[in-house]
């Protein structure tokens, strides 16, 4: 009975663990790795492991750090079942196919670069055809229902609070007259965050793989964060600015959209228009419509009231390239929010190469930004940052917010880690999701605890449960 850590080992992306008992190999996430270009393409098209010796997988939530290798899995030979709840089953029944176009897309242009300095071309990690392929795997399960993974192994999905549908999987795994539980965190969401559920605390862990992705930091609360995007509206429309956010299209748009809604609800906003230009986020908030088994009393009571959060009178979703485009042509004061989060794909680099450049406007960051991407270096502070091929001078003003993120931070995942322990019996705990500093921080609070064997394994090692 072992683990071994294949991936956000001692980094943020790229999730994936594989469990090994009774002979049968069990796979949690199989996400992609998100870093510099050429090292993200060899990590996430070379599995570290032959797909095709696998029995199953357990997908604990969306996000395409943790879901978006499942394509390239099943192009290499998987052909077992992968389990999540229903809400993350249709999630990536959009994100994935999405993935994909990203693939081919990025792979185009650089083909054409390639070609114009006589190299050969490159593969895409895979194609929007094996995103579709890979969906007929996804198996819907409920909430806190335990069913068979494999002979020996069974699993229940306890709510993480995270995302829309986001789950932390527990195995029950009896092996030589003896059983153990194994936990395996996800993301972990906090508590009052808008739209979503709390996390809820699995009982009787023996051990916990759990995030360390903000180990050394504190949150401020949902509060203060709706209270200064407030303000960063106000600030930005009086210098006759757009307010630019970059965001995720699962989860953060929809809590942001949640925000606005409360804010001109209560008169506390200028009137101007908001729009929410992403196609995948569009789809995503379709999807949030469906499940309202995952919503918190707060977003029960708007339903109940025949209220729609996600559909405000100033709020217009803009699908068509033609109408993204013209939100460049505007020349006044509005809010765009448009995928990815991290400005490394997507629509927002358009917005972004067509605003920095004016000290009016604001760009304003509302998650989490991984290393060497583009939402880093502007958060780091350059001042001239590559887009799309051209050096691009920064003006803008840049501002980020932490009150919005999905991530427990360090007090709230260690809160979470002492509940665990009091209603079972956890004796390790294995700190991943984080860089090495917040993953060391996490693993000493976990031993402050009294959980005498808390570690933070390397990338590719495997530990005996």
């Amino acid at each position: 009975m072992r683990v071994s850590f294949l991936g956000a080992a001692r980094t943020v992306t790229g999730s994936m663990h594989l469990v090994e008992a009774n002979g049968k190999r069990i796979l949690l996430d199989c996400g992609l790795f998100q870093g510099r270009r050429q090292e993200t393409f060899d990590r996430n098209r070379t599995l570290p492991f032959d797909a095709r010796t696998l029995d199953a997988m357990v997908l604990s939530h969306a996000h395409i750090d943790h879901s978006g290798n499942i394509p390239n899995l099943v192009r290499n030979g998987f052909s077992g079942r992968i389990f999540a709840t229903h809400a993350t089953r249709d999630l990536c029944s959009a994100m994935l196919l999405d993935s994909g176009h990203i693939q081919e897309s990025d792979v185009t242009y650089v083909n054409k670069k390639r070609r114009r300095s006589g190299q050969a071309p490159v593969e895409p990690v895979y194609t929007v055809a094996d995103a579709r392929a890979s969906l007929k795997h996804l198996v819907g399960m409920d909430y806190r229902k335990p069913f068979a993974v494999a002979d020996g192994v069974s699993a229940t999905l306890y709510d993480a609070g995270h995302i829309l549908g986001s789950s932390t999987p527990v195995l029950e795994i009896t092996e030589g007259g003896r059983t153990f539980r194994l936990c395996f965190s996800g993301d972990l969401g906090r508590k009052h965050l808008p739209v979503l559920r709390d996390p809820e605390v699995a009982p009787g862990i023996d051990a916990l793989i759990v995030e360390s992705t903000y180990g050394t930091r504190l949150h401020s609360t949902p509060g203060t964060a709706a209270r200064t995007l407030r303000d960063a509206v106000d600030r930005t429309s009086q210098r006759g600015g757009k307010l630019i956010i970059p965001a995720f299209a699962v989860g953060r748009t929809q809590d942001i959209v949640y925000d606005l809604h409360k804010l001109i609800q209560d008169g506390a906003l200028p009137d101007l228009p908001v729009y929410v230009d992403s196609p995948l986020a569009i789809n995503v908030t379709r999807i949030f419509r469906l499940h309202p088994e995952c919503y918190d009393e707060e977003m029960r009571g708007y339903i109940r009231q025949g209220d729609d959060p996600f559909g405000f009178h100033r709020l217009q979703y803009t699908r068509s390239v033609e109408e993204s485009k013209a939100l460049n042509r505007l020349r006044k004061p509005c809010i765009i929010i448009s995928a990815s989060g991290m400005c490394e794909g997507g629509r927002i680099l358009h917005h972004l190469k067509n605003n920095l450049g004016e000290a009016r406007n604001t760009v304003l960051f509302v998650g989490f930004q991984a290393e060497n991407t583009l939402g880093r270096r502007l958060v780091d502070g350059n001042k001239t940052v590559p887009i799309l091929g051209d050096q691009v001078t920064v003006r803008a003003e840049i501002q980020t917010i932490d009150g919005y993120s999905a991530h427990g931070d360090r007090d709230e995942v260690l809160s979470y880690v002492r509940r665990v322990k009091a209603s079972g019996n956890l004796t390790r705990a294995y700190s991943v999701h984080g860089n090495l500093e917040s993953c060391e921080a996490m693993a000493q609070g976990i031993r402050d605890l009294g959980v005498g064997q808390a570690i933070v394994p390397e990338l590719g090692q495997t530990v005996e449960l």
